[in-house]
């Protein structure tokens, strides 16, 4: 993977950086992406691949792009957000069947509460949206959760 600086804009105290990241792989496909640093996240402003990726993909994607944020900020935190030093601590979470068995457990004491079951395995796992929904697939698909309805 291949990072390098774009361009920075800076305001008072902070600054916000943005990022171009290019992966080529054996095969010929590649990836390209911007990414922005601010505020102490990591947003990615767009992708564009050959051939097309996948949610999965586009996971892995995300964290590797996170890592490569921080080894090119320097290790430490600054005064712009940028550093792995930023990033928010994840809760332990169990793996496997238990892990499921929670994320289920959320999901059906937020939907009973009147909450948003998706923000609540957030929460309680400390993941990405589209990590937790991910979770949630899996609890499905291990019979803990009924299956989703049809949109109309």
């Amino acid at each position: 993977m291949s990072v390098r600086p774009a361009w920075e804009v800076r305001e008072k105290e902070g600054a916000t950086r943005w990022f171009e990241f290019r992966l080529v792989f054996a095969d010929g496909a590649r990836v390209d992406a911007l990414a922005v640093v601010g505020g102490g996240c990591v947003c990615v402003e767009e992708v564009r691949a050959q051939p097309a990726l996948s949610l999965d993909d586009l996971a892995v994607l995300a964290e590797w792009i996170e890592e490569a944020v921080a080894r090119a900020c320097g290790a430490g935190p600054g005064p712009d957000g940028c550093g792995a030093q930023r990033r928010h601590a994840r809760p332990a979470w169990p793996q496997g069947a238990e892990g499921r068995r929670l994320v289920a457990r959320e999901y059906r004491a937020a939907q009973r509460g009147g909450a948003d079951p998706v923000l609540a395995v957030m929460g309680a796992t400390g993941h990405s949206r589209r990590t937790s929904l991910r979770l949630i697939g899996q609890a499905r698909d291990a019979g803990l959760l009924p299956p989703r309805r049809a949109r109309s």
